[in-house]
Formats: structure tokens, C-alpha cells, sequence
């Protein structure tokens, strides 16, 4: 759904007046544009999403101050790209607290590479776990696949099956749940 500079302008009219509907119209506009830039820039859906949304909320908090010489699309960007450099600066320094706290004992671990028993476990563990997958229907088996080992989005997962996105969202938590009491029974 196309939506003309018009409206736009007319829908950040709205929201300035608190119209919700207007806010709600914005989001649908604007989301996908807010949530790719994200995306490129995390390369993880679950940061993307997150900081989409606090970008959003941000926004329309702020939305008396958004200043119509500027494009809306590029205010939403800036203020989602300062949330991103927050985020980052905030998980540099919870890290380095950590390493301060502990040590020399995070460096170590941050060092270390699996040792040969590390791997055999982890191995074992992977067969396990793929052993109980085939334990599921193969609709199940074909989105956890996808998802977990071949580390496809849901958009790409989508596409490949050919469904809609919420659909695979669903079948993945459906799978998981099924999937963790297949482990629980054990």
C-alpha cells in the first residue's frame, strides 16, 4: 500500500494531535524501512526488531519535535541509528565491567578454544538433539532445519515454503514447544 507524501504529511499532522490512528498508520508506513536498516546494521532479528520498536516509541514520543523541512523516513533512521550506537556503547561497557569484576578469569575464557572434549560432548549433543527432531512431523523438522541450521530469516523461510511470514513464526514456535517436551520426556 503506497502511501503519497500527502498523506504522510497529513498522518504526522494527526499524530501530532495524538490521533492514534494516524501513529498507527505511520508504523504500517514506515516499518519495513526502519526495520531493514536495522537488520543490515545488527545482522540479528531479534536487535532489529527490538530497537525498531524503541525507535518507533521514541518517535512518537517525540513526534512535537520533528521538524517537516527534514523527510520523515530520514528522522526515524537517525533516531533508530542513535539506539543502535546506545545499544552498542551499553553492551561495550557491560562487557568491560564484567572483564573488570573477573578479571583475568573472562580472559581466559574468552581465549580458550573447546578442547577435544568439549567437542566430543558438543557432538554428542547435536546427535541427540537432531535424533529428537526426527521425532517431529516433517512440516516441524522443515522450519527448525531452516531456521536453526541453515540460520534462515523468516522472511527467507517464507519464501522457500511459500507461506506467510506469521504462519512460519507460529509452525517455529509450535515446533519448539513440541520439540522441548520430545526432550523433557527423556
Amino acid at each position: 500500500m503506497e502511501k503519497t507524501e500527502q498523506s504522510i504529511k497529513e498522518n504526522i499532522q494527526k499524530a501530532k494531535a495524538g490521533n492514534q490512528m494516524a501513529f498507527s498508520s505511520l508504523l504500517d508506513t514506515f516499518w519495513n524501512d526502519v526495520y531493514s536498516f536495522q537488520l543490515l546494521r545488527t545482522k540479528n532479528e531479534n536487535d532489529a526488531e527490538d530497537i525498531t520498536i524503541r525507535t518507533f516509541s521514541k518517535a512518537f514520543d517525540k513526534i512535537n519535535t520533528y521538524d517537516e523541512a527534514y523527510e520523515f523516513k530520514t528522522w526515524l533512521i537517525t533516531i533508530s541509528k542513535n539506539l543502535h550506537v546506545d545499544l552498542i556503547r551499553k553492551r561495550k561497557r557491560s562487557l568491560l565491567d564484567e572483564m573488570d569484576s573477573h578479571g583475568e578469569e573472562v580472559k581466559r575464557v574468552l581465549d580458550e578454544t573447546p578442547s577435544v572434549e568439549d567437542r566430543l560432548i558438543t557432538e554428542q549433543n547435536l546427535a541427540n538433539l537432531l535424533r529428537d527432531i526426527k521425532k517431529l512431523k516433517p512440516h516441524y523438522q522443515k522450519v527448525i532445519n531452516l531456521r536453526y541450521f541453515n540460520e534462515m530469516s523468516y522472511a527467507d523461510i517464507a519464501k522457500e515454503l511459500n507461506e506467510p511470514v506469521n504462519n512460519i513464526k507460529v509452525k517455529l514456535l509450535r515446533a519448539k514447544k513440541l520439540l522441548a517436551e520430545i526432550i523433557k520426556k527423556k
